[in-house]
């Protein structure tokens, strides 16, 4: 029985179920998209909830595989020098049986959503698998991780039908890819000096010189593509207004974060999760509760 309990810490902590931040980026999206493609509230519940298992089995899958990927890296950040695989408390025989796992529960989604969306998860694989490798040879590793993790826009959006959207999903889409490149270029700088250090590459080195500049452009990129898409989808004054003043208060974060100091790093980074969260209660309550 104790095993049981050692393994089964194992397989959480590798998975980072701990860190439950990482989960909600993957799984805002694919929420988002479903909102945007159905004015059912039963379909949008359940469709929550199957996509939020798969996101969670999904991000896991991602970990463990970013931490296989990168071991040799890891054991020289500070930051993830502790992580199981890096410092060999989970072996890789072990990692692989959590990546099936895992797989398990991220594969739910496929049993019931259409074959069309079945197709948009097949062709984001090479998406995850590359992603490890990118920040070794591109300084745009969070521009990879944008497109990948906002992928579930288009799997949410078809989930329940195969037909044609307009060019507003796409726009909605190029604004999570600019939200994406913002917070993780936060969450880069809490490893910022390790990284220049040992070679790995990131926009966060790339903008270190300018980086407020840097991250506030990619929000407000994300601000008037998500304006404009919400445009031509709703046309609803008060919505716009109240996004507005949502989206704000993640700019004065931004403002704040003293990106010298990894704790207030982190804090930016979480805070982008909540604003996903609020993001999606407009989204529900205007686009379907309302309708």
């Amino acid at each position: 029985m104790k095993n049981y309990f050692i393994y089964l810490k194992k397989f959480i902590l590798a998975s980072r179920y701990n860190k439950p931040h990482g989960i909600l980026f993957l799984f805002y999206p694919c929420l988002w998209g479903i909102c945007l493609s159905t004015q059912n509230i039963l379909d949008v519940y359940h469709l929550c909830i199957i996509f939020f298992l798969g996101a969670c089995g999904m991000r896991s899958i991602g970990c463990i595989w970013n931490d296989l990927s990168d071991k040799k890296i890891d054991i020289l950040v500070k930051r993830t020098s502790k992580r199981l695989i890096a410092n060999g408390i989970v072996t890789k025989s072990e990692a692989i049986i959590f990546i099936f796992i895992n797989f398990l529960l991220g594969s739910i989604p496929l049993f019931f959503i259409s074959k069309f969306s079945i197709a948009l998860c097949l062709i984001a694989l090479p998406l995850i698998v590359s992603y490890p490798f990118m920040k070794r040879i591109t300084w745009w590793p969070q521009l990879w991780l944008g497109i990948n993790f906002n992928w579930g826009v288009f799997v949410g959006y078809y989930a329940l039908t195969n037909f044609n959207a307009d060019y507003s999903l796409l726009l909605f889409y190029f604004g999570c890819i600019f939200w994406t490149i913002a917070y993780d270029t936060l969450y880069g700088f809490q490893d910022i000096k390790d990284d220049e250090k040992i070679g790995v590459k990131s926009t966060s080195i790339k903008f270190k010189k300018t980086p407020k500049v840097f991250l506030i452009s990619n929000y407000m990129m994300c601000f008037v593509f998500w304006i404009i898409s919400f445009s031509i989808i709703m046309v609803d004054i008060l919505f716009l207004l109240l996004f507005c003043i949502l989206f704000l208060s993640i700019i004065i974060i931004t403002i704040k974060t003293k990106l010298n100091d990894p704790l207030s790093c982190e804090n930016s980074f979480k805070y982008n999760s909540y604003f996903g969260f609020f993001t999606s209660l407009l989204l529900i309550y205007w686009n379907i509760i309302l309708t």
